[in-house]
């Protein structure tokens, strides 16, 4: 899966976090595209909300990529910025998320992709799959309109999203990368 490149920034802390050993200004921003969460090494002082780059090129803003964190790990500033970020990840990437109705399909025999965005049941997702054959939907207002008592559709993806960076009992992933698998039965010594 390829990388980031693209991130906003969460939470700014100049001399790190607290429990650390190194004083050194520490970022943790979400990815713009597989809403990765990273805590980063800054060359320079940011601010919430802030689109830094993180890809494999020269980097501005950013001295390098310290680790992938997982939601538990996010700092309290950090993890109330993120339902503000993910919106905002939203609205400009509103054609992406739009189409994600328009081309959404089965994961089983009896489950479908849109199923799993909160709020969206069996009714909703057969009256959607019959309103984008007539003609794909083009914003998310169209398909409230088209759908009867569909629930708000960004403010769905919205959710789904924050609940897949939580990770908690998530078995499918639509939006965002699924946290690296931890190994079965942790470290052995050998002595």
């Amino acid at each position: 899966m390829p990388n980031e490149e693209n991130a906003l920034v969460l939470d700014y802390l100049q001399a790190g976090k607290p429990s650390s050993y190194k004083n050194e200004p520490i970022a943790q921003v979400v990815g713009t595209t597989f809403f990765t969460l990273l805590e980063v090494i800054p060359k320079k002082s940011l601010k919430a909300m802030d689109t830094v780059y993180v890809g494999k090129e020269e980097r501005s803003d950013i001295e390098f990529i310290k680790k992938r964190i997982e939601f538990k790990e996010l700092t309290s500033t950090a993890s109330l910025e993120l339902d503000h970020a993910v919106e905002m990840i939203v609205d400009e990437q509103n054609e992406k998320f739009v189409n994600f109705y328009n081309v959404a399909r089965p994961i089983t025999i009896k489950r479908h992709q849109l199923e799993l965005l909160p709020g969206l049941g069996k009714k909703h997702m057969l009256e959607i799959l019959k309103e984008r054959d007539k003609k794909p939907f083009a914003s998310f207002e169209e398909i409230e309109e088209r759908v009867k008592l569909m629930p708000n559709a960004k403010k769905a993806i919205i959710k789904r999203i924050l609940e897949e960076l939580e990770g908690i009992e998530i078995k499918h992933y639509l939006f965002s990368r699924a946290p690296p698998k931890k190994p079965e039965g942790g470290f052995r010594r050998r002595y």
